[in-house]
């Protein structure tokens, strides 16, 4: 406790009862202690009391993650290493577009602090206002920019990270270009904690846009979202900077559970695709291109209606229909989630082949499927029947659908988890869609640099001490 301070040292099963469990209460584990630092230096110290007494640790920062990687087992052996008081933003350089900061800063902060600069910080994702940086590189973050800035492994320079033997590595170099020798970085980053702790990280920034023109687009079918897709980064390039997709039942569940936000067509329609430009040029650049790219999509039959915000506040309530989304299918009741990626080419082909199969398997199920269509990665979600027993059709049905699902996955070349991460929940459909040479090379990587498995175990990979 003297390293850390008696205050930041919690055992009580009140104290630690929030660092317990996730964020959807799909597990609760128990702990023998939960380790708050407030340095670098301090979580290097905890590491290796830790190590000494042989304790196992399991980082977690904003807690918001959804596969149960931030989250101790049931033994009560371990201890959870809380990154929240490192929250400090250590540098601005505005002249190298970089900023570093510590790995407890709220995402929602760094935006602010960035903004501050002149800048931008484009990872963006529902839960910006309560999960942290080192959250974010520990899962490898994706969000609604990924199609213009990347996944937040792309957005990331620089770490630094205490090892599992407690010592610090000191490699926040802001580089573009560092050719020497092998990318520690990308080792760490999509890890969940299972090859070290971030503690701090270098990220890039952007020059702020100079206007930005929101839109919702009333399209017929996936298929036909792709093709404006595609006429939309024909037409704007790099400034399209989001494409989302809205099933209309995704949309119903909005309005049903959140009424008071406006639905901004006068009829339904089946699919909705918000869009997103960014100029750095001036809001009339912006609009011209624009209103001449929907143009198009209206004479080659795309687009069957559509709205542009004419504000800042139409603009924000575009994208809380499209973030209340999981907070509707919420109150809607329990569901079965998939977070998943196939190549952009092949999501028409995937939705309707896989909610064909699912049609089968489980009659009258509903489908929720949303996402972020310009980078290939879709929440395909399962709802109960209308009016059914949530937990008996998930007690039924829901091992059968996850490997329905992800034998789709993997016959449409796609990924089993593209942006919350593998945690305790993916463990053994990782293993069994994973090729044995791929597991292996993951598996030497976890005991060449924590071999005595004490850095975030049961996690990623599998196996418990």
């Amino acid at each position: 406790m003297a390293a850390l301070g008696a205050s930041n040292v919690l055992i009580t099963a009140t104290d630690m009862a929030s660092y317990l469990t996730d964020w959807r209460k799909r597990y609760i584990g128990q702990a023998r202690a939960v380790l708050r630092p407030g340095s670098t230096e301090e979580v290097a110290e905890a590491v290796r009391i830790a190590a000494r007494h042989d304790v196992a640790l399991v980082p977690q920062g904003g807690n918001t993650g959804l596969s149960g990687g931030a989250t101790p087992d049931e033994s009560g052996t371990q201890a959870v290493l809380s990154l929240g008081r490192l929250r400090a933003v250590r540098s601005i350089d505005p002249a190298n577009n970089t900023i570093t900061v510590e790995a407890g800063c709220i995402l929602a902060e760094v935006q602010d602090a960035a903004r501050a600069a002149g800048r931008l910080f484009p990872l963006s994702l529902a839960a910006e206002g309560s999960c942290t940086i080192g959250g974010n590189l520990a899962t490898n973050a994706g969000g609604t920019a990924v199609l213009c800035y990347g996944t937040t492994r792309e957005l990331c320079l620089g770490l630094e990270v205490v090892t599992p033997a407690g010592e610090i590595w000191n490699g926040l170099r802001g580089l573009r270009k560092d050719n020497t020798g092998y990318d520690l970085r990308d080792l760490f980053i999509g890890a969940e904690g299972t090859l070290g702790v971030i503690t701090a990280a270098v990220m890039k920034l952007y020059p702020q846009p100079a206007a930005q023109v929101t839109a919702l687009a009333a399209v017929s079918s996936p298929h036909a979202a792709l093709k404006l897709l595609e006429l939309a980064q024909g037409a704007a390039g790099p400034l399209l900077t989001g494409f989302e997709l809205m099933s209309d039942f995704c949309l119903e569940l909005v309005r049903r559970h959140f009424p008071q936000m406006r639905y901004p067509f006068a009829q339904r329609y089946p699919q909705v695709v918000l869009l997103e430009l960014s100029d750095n040029e001036s809001e009339a650049h912006a609009r011209g291109l624009f209103e001449g790219m929907m143009e198009t999509a209206f004479d080659d039959g795309l687009v069957l209606d559509a709205v542009v915000a004419e504000s800042l506040t139409a603009s924000r309530a575009f994208w809380d229909l499209r973030e209340h989304i999981p907070l509707a299918q919420a109150e809607e009741g329990l569901n079965i989630k998939h977070d998943i990626a196939v190549p952009i080419s092949r999501i028409g082909h995937f939705i309707d082949y896989t909610d064909a199969l699912i049609a089968a398997a489980a009659p009258g199920a509903r489908m929720v499927v949303f996402g972020h269509l310009g980078d290939g990665n879709l929440h395909y979600n399962v709802q109960t029947p209308e009016g059914g027993d949530a937990r008996a059709f998930l007690n039924r049905y829901q091992e059968q659908l996850n490997r329905l699902v992800y034998d789709s996955v993997v016959a449409h070349h796609g990924s089993i988890s593209a942006e919350h991460g593998l945690g305790r929940l993916k463990i053994e459909d990782n293993a069994r869609t994973k090729s044995a040479v791929e597991l292996g090379l993951m598996r030497t990587l976890k005991q060449a640099l924590d071999p005595h498995g004490r850095m975030n175990p049961g996690k990623v990979i599998g196996g418990v001490r």
